[in-house]
Order: structure tokens, then C-alpha cells, then sequence
């Protein structure tokens, strides 16, 4: 078997193990043909869709040209590797006609010193060509990784609400190490076996024109098979690739949400469910195995039959003195590298083809512009103002709920140093408004200015440095201690760390684990609880120490203990700080410098807690019935 041959049997066997592992990333939408369209037409436009898909690796391929050098020792590899694979083919007729058939032992070991000499400068220059190649293949697919992620760092978050994470990280992982392996090793099977075809065609003709025409023969009998099946391979494998990704998506959901299930006692249903998707996706690989087997028997009973046939016709020429039969060895030797090659060119254009899906959503990704544009120019902010943020005559429409308003003609005005709450039934707009603050969406209308300068004239990046946000909700990250809270600041030294610790209530507990500051916290922090990771968040908007404090419902989720903790860090860190409060515990705001009323998007009141008590009947009815229920609760808790 030819070197090609045993390189893409590997090839193929590794990749056939790494697609039951894949998720495959959402298809592109394609248009279908209509059930008139003749099938000459749907043939003529699948020629075309493949073409064009093809089309695709062109701009991918912009990623190798920064390492040239490379490229061309690789390719000058390649080269040396091809002429001594073809030289090979004179070693055996040497071997056999003047070492053998001559019955000269001095020529025989000179013949076979020659293809020994031949194989190992063939080992030398195979080396090279797979180092550099793989090289190649593993730098531009870090790099293509790397750009994917910065675009993906850079787009608005509304991209986010329409494309599920699992699509994204699937273009981030499974399309990139697809390109990976296609530069890396496809590209470089083809390049050889494209060269080793047309060099072992003309060493073919060279060597014996008859026994060339009759393999030129059997030719279509192996590209016909190919043709068919492999279409049918295409859809298969399309089809086969989502059931993984469906696989993929429901396994990930069941386990993010595994303490749901077990609570609501689901495992079974839960594990039909499961063994149901992995069936159909088996039933798909079933259908997909059957037609390559039946494609490769076919492939390999044809081919070899050509061989046999071949051999017959060259063997009978031998016999009459027509051809030696080191011509017949050598003629052997060039067709099954012929076969090899052709075998090789296929199975690498059915990859090309998966490759240049895989490009097509990486290029889809990257060519995405970010809603949030950024001016060329910006402009500085203004620390003299009195007023830090207006909000003027702003209305919003979320972009996945175009016909619902969020905001409707909001006027506000945010003076330096004063605390804000912002209060009223949920869907009111709060949290909206601290997203456009922090401009993760622009408004439709109306202006939001910071220092008396039009948010969206300024560098989102240096906005958003001037604000620190604290949610209901904390997340932190996967790691320890230390870059959580560091997250806020990351050139922070050590003692800095640990100072907006203490000032969060958070150093205490913080040292009684197990590693103290170095602790891993496991995904999302769940080995904290939810007033541990709360003051983890406090501490890290300490050590950023922002101008703009916006708390979300800060402490609505905790105990009364944790609470008191954390109400401790938010007085320390909203001590000459200009401070936004959501809150739906009328209880925690009521010292507010201002209070603002909302509700269906609107501002209904704004004003102190006694003034709003006096003027908004919303109000009244909202303390009438927090602060009752305060009281019976703490009536029955004094009851014997």
C-alpha cells in the first residue's frame, strides 16, 4: 500500500472518531428547490452551491501568508518527498531486471543499497513536510481561534440573545480544528497526491502506453460510485452532525440544570429522553456507515479489478518477451500510486467540503458588525459637570421585542454624588436603563449623556470604566479568589485585593477556606454561598472603584445575616459616590437622595420617600403592602 494510502486510512479513522464528539454548529439557511425544477437543474445547481462553498477557504487561507517561509519549506519538502516516491518506481524495475532476472548479486545489492539510500532520504524529507505542515496547520488555527474570540468579545449583546452559546463556542472549537486539520494535513495530502497522479500518469505512459490506456479505462467504473454516493454521503453526514449538536445541546441543558432535575426526581424521564436523541443520531450514523462501506467496497472492487485485468494484459506481454518484468513491477508500482493518489484526492475533497462549511460560519461570524458603533474621534468626559448622567427624552425597544417598548420618552437627571433608586413592578424598565447606561444597546430615540457628553460619542470602554456594576445575581468566574476580586482591577497588587476584601465583609470567610485567597471556587463559584459570592462581586466593584455604583437588587436574595454584611459594603462603597438603586424592598431605599417611579416603561413619580407617600398613589400601595407584611412577620415571630 502506498504511503498516501496508509496516511489517509489514518487520517480518515481519526476524523471518523472525532465526529461522534463534534457539535455541529447551526446550517446556514439554504433556499429549496422547488418540485418542478428538473433534476438536470438541481444537479447544475448543486455543482454551483459547490463551487461556491468551496469558494469559501479562499479568505481563510489570507491566515497563512504571514508565515511564507514556512510554506515554502514545506512545499519544497513535498516536492523532494514526490520525485524520490517516483523515483522508487525505477528502483524496483532496476531490482528485478538487472538484479533478479540478470542473476548479478553485485547489482542486485547496488540496486538495493540505491532504493534503501532512497527510503531514507524519502523518511528525512516525510519529516519535514508533516512537522511543517502541521506547524502550519495548528499556528493559523490558533490564530483564526484567536481573531474569532476578539469578534466575538467586541459584538453587542443583543447578537448573543439571538445565537445560543452552544453555535458560538461550536464555531470557536469544532469549525477552527476542522481548518486546522485541513491545513495542517488535508491540504498537504492533496498537494501530494495531485503531484504523485500526474508524475505517476506520465511515468505510466512512459512506461507502457497499452497497460495505461486500460487503466485509463476502468477510470469513470471509479469516479462513477464516488459521484453517486458521495452526494448521498454528504446529506447523511449533515444530517448526522445535527443529531450530535441536538445531543450535545440537550445533554449540556440537563446537566447546567441537574439540581432541577433531581429535585423534581426526573433522572428517568430524563435519561428516556437522552437514550431516545442517541438512537435517532445512531439510526442517521447507521444509514451513513452502510452507504461509505457499500462506496469503499465498490471503490476497491473496481480498482483492483483494473489491477487484476492490467496485470493479465502485462503478465501475457512478459510472457512473450514484450515488456520486462521490472517494467511490469515498476508499471504496478505507478498505477497502485495512481490509485492511491486518486483515492487520497476524493476522500480530501469530501473534507474540503465539511472544511468549507466550517469557513463559511467563521467568515459569517466575523464579518458581523457591532450595533454599538464606535466614533473614530471620541470625545473626553467632563469632571466638572454637577449633573454625571441625563437621560433625555429616551424611548427603547428591545431588538428581539421590536413591538413592545421598554422605555417610553424617559427624562432623568443623575447629579454627582447623590443616590438614586429606582423602584416599581417588575417590567417597569429599571434594568433597562442600566443597560443603556452602560450602552449595551442604543436607544431609538432621545440621547443618554455621562458628563454632559452624548454616550454614544464617547469610547464604551473608557464609559464603561467609570461605573461598577453589582447584580442580584453575582457571577464569577472558575477560578480562585484572587482573580475574581482581581477582575475589577487587574494590575491590583495583593494588598489591594485584600483591603476591598475587608471593605466587603468578605476577608473573613475568605480565609477560612480551604486555600484562602488562592481557592478555587468551581463553576460559577457554586462552592460559595449566595452572600459569599455577593461580597466577592462588592469586592471586586471596590477594587474598581468606579465613579458610578449601580446595584441591582443587591441584596434582595440573601438571608438576614449575609444581608447585613453585604448592607455594610454597599455603605462603605457608596460613601462620595454617585449611586443608581433597583430595588423592589421599598425598605432599603428610603433614605434615597431621590426616588423614581416606574412602571410599563414609564416614570410615573419622582422624588424623596415622603414626597412620593404624599403624591403617587402607586407608591402608597406599593409600602402598604411590603410594610404590612413586614409587620405581621415580625408580629408572629413574637408570638408565644
Amino acid at each position: 500500500m502506498s504511503q498516501d494510502s496508509v496516511e489517509v486510512l489514518s487520517e480518515t479513522s481519526k476524523r471518523n472518531d472525532e465526529k461522534g464528539t463534534e457539535q455541529l454548529s447551526n446550517q446556514s439557511f439554504e433556499s429549496q428547490p422547488s418540485e418542478a425544477n428538473s433534476a438536470q437543474s438541481d444537479s447544475k445547481e448543486e455543482s454551483s452551491s459547490e463551487k461556491k462553498s468551496l469558494k469559501n477557504l479562499t479568505p481563510i487561507f489570507a491566515f497563512v501568508m504571514p508565515y511564507k517561509k514556512m510554506v515554502i519549506s514545506a512545499l519544497l519538502a513535498l516536492l523532494v518527498t514526490s520525485a524520490i516516491s517516483l523515483s522508487l518506481g525505477q528502483g524496483v524495475l532496476i531490482i528485478i531486471d538487472e538484479g533478479f532476472i540478470a542473476g548479478s548479486p553485485d547489482q542486485l545489492t547496488t540496486a538495493v543499497a540505491i532504493v534503501i539510500g532512497l527510503v531514507a532520504l524519502l523518511a528525512i524529507g516525510t519529516f519535514f513536510r508533516f512537522y511543517l505542515m502541521s506547524w502550519i496547520g495548528e499556528r493559523v488555527s490558533a490564530d483564526i481561534r484567536e481573531k474569532t474570540f476578539n469578534q466575538l468579545l467586541s459584538l453587542h449583546p443583543s447578537y448573543f440573545e439571538e445565537n445560543r452559546s452552544g453555535e458560538l463556542m461550536s464555531r470557536l472549537t469544532t469549525d477552527t480544528t476542522l481548518l486546522q486539520s485541513i491545513i495542517g494535513s488535508s491540504f498537504s495530502m492533496a498537494l501530494r497526491s495531485s503531484l504523485m497522479l500526474i508524475g505517476g500518469l506520465i511515468m505510466m505512459l512512459i512506461t507502457n502506453l497499452k497497460l495505461t490506456l486500460i487503466v485509463l479505462a476502468f477510470v469513470p467504473l471509479v469516479f462513477l460510485p464516488m459521484m453517486f454516493y458521495g452526494k448521498r454521503l454528504r446529506e447523511l453526514s449533515r444530517k448526522s452532525q445535527d443529531s450530535i449538536a441536538d445531543i450535545g445541546a440537550y445533554a449540556g441543558e440537563v446537566i447546567q440544570n441537574i439540581k432541577v432535575v433531581q429535585s423534581y426526581t426526573r433522572e428517568q424521564q430524563e435519561k428516556k429522553a437522552f437514550s431516545k436523541e442517541v438512537e435517532t443520531a445512531f439510526s442517521i450514523a447507521k444509514k451513513r456507515i452502510m452507504q461509505r462501506a457499500v462506496l469503499v467496497a465498490t471503490v476497491i472492487f473496481t480498482s483492483f479489478s483494473a489491477i487484476s485485468i492490467m496485470l493479465w494484459v502485462g503478465g501475457l506481454d512478459v510472457l512473450d518477451g514484450t515488456i520486462t518484468g521490472g517494467q511490469l513491477a515498476a508499471f504496478v508500482y505507478y498505477a497502485i500510486m495512481v490509485a492511491g493518489s486518486v483515492g487520497t484526492v476524493s476522500e480530501v475533497y469530501g473534507e474540503l467540503q465539511r472544511a468549507a462549511g466550517s469557513a463559511e460560519r467563521l467568515l459569517e461570524l466575523m464579518a458581523v458588525q457591532s450595533e454599538i458603533a464606535i466614533l473614530e474621534n471620541t470625545l473626553p468626559l467632563n469632571n466638572n459637570t454637577k449633573s454625571v448622567i441625563i437621560f433625555d427624552q429616551v424611548s427603547f425597544n428591545y431588538p428581539t421585542r421590536p413591538d413592545s417598548a421598554a422605555l417610553e420618552e424617559i427624562n432623568l437627571n443623575i447629579e454627582r454624588g447623590k443616590v438614586v433608586a429606582l423602584v416599581g413592578p417588575s417590567g417597569a424598565g429599571k434594568t433597562t436603563l442600566f443597560e443603556l447606561l452602560q450602552r449595551f444597546y442604543d436607544p431609538q430615540s432621545g440621547h443618554v449623556l455621562f458628563e454632559d457628553v452624548d454616550i454614544t460619542k464617547l469610547d464604551p470602554s473608557e464609559l464603561r470604566r467609570q461605573m461598577g456594576m453589582v447584580p442580584q445575581h453575582p457571577i464569577l468566574f472558575s477560578t480562585d479568589v484572587w482573580h475574581n476580586i482581581r477582575y475589577g482591577k487587574p494590575e491590583a497588587t495583593d494588598e489591594e485585593v485584600i483591603a476591598a476584601a475587608k471593605k466587603a465583609h468578605a476577608h473573613e470567610f475568605i480565609v477560612d477556606l480551604p486555600e484562602g485567597y488562592g481557592s478555587f471556587l468551581g463553576e460559577q463559584g457554586v462552592r460559595l454561598s449566595g452572600g459569599q459570592k455577593q461580597r466577592v462581586a462588592l469586592a471586586r466593584a471596590i477594587l474598581k472603584d468606579p465613579k458610578v455604583l449601580l446595584l441591582d437588587e443587591a441584596t434582595s436574595a440573601l438571608d438576614a445575616e449575609s444581608e447585613h454584611h453585604v448592607q455594610a459594603a454597599l455603605n462603605e462603597l457608596m460613601k462620595d459616590r454617585t449611586t443608581l438603586i433597583i430595588a423592589h424592598r421599598l425598605a432599603t431605599v428610603i433614605h434615597a437622595d431621590t426616588i423614581v417611579l416606574m412602571e410599563q416603561g414609564k416614570i410615573l413619580a419622582t422624588g424623596s420617600h415622603k414626597e412620593l407617600l404624599e403624591s403617587s398613589n402607586l407608591y402608597q400601595r406599593l409600602c402598604e403592602l411590603q410594610f404590612d407584611k413586614a409587620e405581621k412577620a415580625t408580629e408572629e415571630e413574637v408570638e408565644p
